[in-house]
């Protein structure tokens, strides 16, 4: 999914109250820590990664990271990462509306 700039300040202002819920350790990126990134964007849709260690390498892991969940990287600040996956189910949508908004002041939704 690719964000206009309004959509990125619709989901960090989002996410400025979140805590990370995944941490990158020792251990870097791997295949439990994929894992278990999709499973809470799938139970939260939008949230924050925090690196406590591969700091200088951040970026081109939390690109990697959302590509390998199939989220979008909204923004790094600092050493945290924050990414977003639509929920499958519409009822759970917490983001939609906000985001189709932004996307109409962008002149892009209808």
């Amino acid at each position: 999914m690719e964000l206009t700039s309004k959509q990125r300040k619709v989901l960090e202002k989002a996410a400025h109250s979140l805590e990370p819920v995944v941490i990158v350790g020792q251990n870097g990126v791997t295949d439990s820590l994929v894992d278990m990134t999709k499973e809470q964007l799938k139970q939260h849709e939008l949230i924050k990664v925090k690196f406590n260690e591969f700091k200088d390498e951040k970026q081109p892991l939390s690109v990697q990271l959302a590509q390998d969940c199939g989220a979008t990287l909204v923004r790094i600040i600092g050493n945290v990462a924050i990414l977003y996956l639509e929920s499958e189910e519409e009822d759970k949508r917490k983001y939609a509306k906000p985001l189709a908004k932004a996307a109409v002041k962008a002149g892009i939704g209808e």
